[in-house]
This record gives structure tokens, C-alpha cells and sequence, in this order.
């Protein structure tokens, strides 16, 4: 009896626990807090935990692949969604279907904006390699600074599958932070005189540009890169959807169930990933690596503006600039509210939504053009 009792404790997970694994469990329990009480991107934060946490806990086999015939674990199977690069496009579809473009299309040079803010990514990736990481992991921390996690999750499950937990993580907690790491950029590289360049209101854009947007955008972008496909592809099938009107109910569907559906797989398979093997350096290097990302890309979009004010008659507020970062539609809102700080009257969020729907659509040209090259 003894002895049966001594068999049954040594298969439990209490005698299977390692240091490691009970660090990555508070690691966990940390994100799941950030997502409930302080709401950092909780949609995905708190499936990234509480995929963390089942993943440190020993013996679960949900990660387990099929041994001898057999059936391997549940997430062994819904990870294939990130592998098989199925779910980061399924959520650029819901994207696509959520993001009105008109913005971007009523002022076409903002996407110059959003092209500069993925300066951060290429900038970054030369950190990263000074850093000793090899240039296929080094591109998939740069993507960090495009403020795109679907984008970053792709990319790093194509180039650095071993990295993905803590780019994910990364990803998402520093787009949570966007009001709190921009601010500081945006005041530090404008005056307060550009500070209150007044919003202009654009032209009003008829239905069939925006039907004809996306179609152009697809034919354009995947000619030039064709590897941006599936990401771009489904973003703008979703845009498309959206802005037809005929296929109202499948546009809702994509807006809703889909998009939320897919996010609680993604997040969950990603937290999965982040078992014993996190806590590591490079782990620490990567989260210090996306905060320089993002400061890199506002950065860029910013002085950007500035020097298109040079050339320009009709002079734009540098401060969207700062929403060439891919964050929709937080950062176009953190330049909303910067810029009412120096005239309440000021109105800045549609201006801000022309560069950051074009940073959406650079992030992903970028990945597919870093994928392109070092896949």
C-alpha cells in the first residue's frame, strides 16, 4: 500500500515542479493581473497567462504530441493554428472588417507616416543582432515596433519559433502601454506651436473609393510582396466586406464571433509556448528590445511630419505622426488627447487614423518583405 502511495505521489505534479516552472507561474499570475485590474490588453493578455499557467503546471499533456499511434494533447492541435499561420490572418480579417479607411484614402501622403514608423522595426533588428541574436530572430523582435501583435506572432512563428512567447508578450504589453510610452516622444520632438497646427477637415469619400481601396491595395501590395498575402489579402477582405454592404451578416461575423473566437485560441496557444524556456536572458534582451522599438518607430513617424511641414503649404500636426505605429486605434486616440492638452479645440483623431491604418498595412508589407528574404 506504501509503496502504490509513494507511485501515485511521484506522478503528480508536485514532484515534477521545477524552480523554473514556479517562476513562469507568477510570470503568469502577473500578466492575468495586468489584464483584469489594470486592463492592459486584456483580450490577449489574459489568455496569454492563463495559457502560461497551464503550461508550468507538470504532466498536463496538453502541449504533448502523439506518442506511438496515440492521440497528443488538445493544445498540441489548436497550436497548429499559430504554426500553421492560420489564426494571425483570421484576426487581420476581423481587423479589416472593424477599420474604416476612409481616413487614409480622404489624405493619401499620411501613408508616408505610417511607412516611416516602420523605421522602428529595421532599427531594432540592427539592435538585435548587436545583441547576438541571429538576423531571422532579430527580424521577428523588430516587427515588435510596427505595434502590430498578430503581425509579431506571425513572424516570429515563420523565423523564431523558439522566441514567440516573449515576443507576443512583449508585443502586447508595450501596445498596452502606448499611452504611456508616447506622450513623453511626442512632446520631446514637437514645439508647442506645432502642438496646436489645427486638424483640417478632408474631402468626403465616395462608396466606390472605398470599395475600389482594398481591391488596389491587394492587386498593388502582393505584386511588389508577395509573401504580405495572407496578411494583407485578409485585411483588406475584411475592409471589403465591410465597405460592400451586401454581405452585412458575414461582415458582423467577422467583426465578432470570428475575431473573438480566434483571438481566445491565439492567445492561449502563444501562452502555451511560454514554459520553463522563458526565463531566460534573452527573454529580458526582447522585452528591452520592444520598448526600444516602439520609442524608434513614433520616433520616425514624427520627425516624418516635420519635415514634410518643410515642403508643404498646408502644414499637418507632427503629433499624427506618432500614429504611423500600427496600434488601431489607440495611438490615433493618445494623439487626440495629447494634442487637446494645448487646444481643447483642437480635434486630431481622424487626421491620426490616416497613418495608423497605413501602419497597419506597412507592418504586415514588412514582415512579408522580412520573411521574403530570411525565410
Amino acid at each position: 500500500m506504501v509503496e502504490k502511495i509513494l507511485i501515485y505521489l511521484h506522478n503528480t505534479g508536485f514532484y515534477h515542479l521545477k524552480v523554473e516552472n514556479l517562476i513562469m507561474m507568477v510570470v503568469a499570475l502577473i500578466l492575468i493581473y495586468l489584464a483584469i485590474y489594470k486592463k492592459f490588453e486584456p483580450l490577449l493578455l489574459l489568455p496569454i497567462g492563463f495559457g502560461s499557467l497551464l503550461v508550468n503546471l507538470p504532466l498536463n499533456g496538453l502541449m504533448s504530441p502523439p506518442t506511438n499511434g496515440g492521440i497528443g494533447g488538445l493544445f498540441y492541435y489548436i497550436y497548429h493554428g499559430v504554426k500553421l499561420e492560420i489564426f494571425p490572418p483570421l484576426i487581420f480579417f476581423g481587423i479589416g472588417a472593424l477599420t474604416d479607411f476612409e481616413p487614409l484614402i480622404a489624405n493619401p501622403k499620411t501613408i508616408f507616416l505610417g511607412a516611416a514608423a516602420q523605421m522602428g522595426i529595421f532599427i531594432t533588428m540592427i539592435g538585435a543582432v548587436l545583441l547576438g541574436f541571429s538576423l531571422p530572430e532579430a527580424a521577428s523582435i523588430g516587427i515588435i515596433g510596427g505595434a502590430d501583435g498578430p503581425t509579431s506572432i506571425y513572424t516570429a512563428a515563420k523565423l523564431a519559433p523558439g522566441l514567440l512567447g516573449a515576443i507576443a508578450v512583449s508585443a502586447y504589453s508595450y501596445m498596452a502601454l502606448v499611452p504611456l510610452i508616447q506622450p513623453p516622444i511626442m512632446r520631446l520632438l514637437t514645439t508647442k506651436k506645432e502642438r496646436t497646427i489645427k486638424a483640417k477637415n478632408y474631402r468626403q469619400v465616395s462608396k466606390r473609393e472605398k470599395i475600389l481601396f482594398p481591391i488596389f491595395v491587394t492587386i498593388i501590395c502582393i505584386l511588389i510582396v508577395p509573401t504580405s498575402a495572407a496578411l494583407i489579402g485578409l485585411l483588406m477582405a475584411g475592409n471589403l466586406f465591410r465597405e460592400s454592404g451586401v454581405v452585412e451578416r458575414l461582415t458582423k461575423t467577422a467583426q465578432n464571433e470570428l475575431i473573438n473566437i480566434v483571438t481566445i485560441l491565439l492567445g492561449l496557444s502563444v501562452g502555451m509556448t511560454m514554459d520553463e524556456r522563458f526565463v531566460s536572458l534573452s527573454t529580458l534582451k526582447i522585452l528591452l528590445l520592444g520598448i526600444f522599438a516602439f520609442a524608434s518607430a513614433t520616433a520616425s513617424g514624427i520627425i516624418l511630419a516635420k519635415i514634410m511641414n518643410l515642403f508643404s503649404r498646408e502644414k499637418i500636426n507632427p503629433l499624427i505622426g506618432a500614429a504611423g505605429v500600427s496600434a488601431v486605434p489607440m495611438s490615433a486616440r493618445v494623439v487626440q488627447v495629447e494634442g487637446q492638452k494645448y487646444d481643447p479645440q483642437n480635434y486630431l483623431l481622424m487626421s491620426a487614423m490616416g497613418p495608423n491604418v497605413a501602419g497597419v498595412i506597412g507592418t504586415a508589407i514588412a514582415a512579408g518583405l522580412l520573411i521574403s528574404i530570411l525565410g
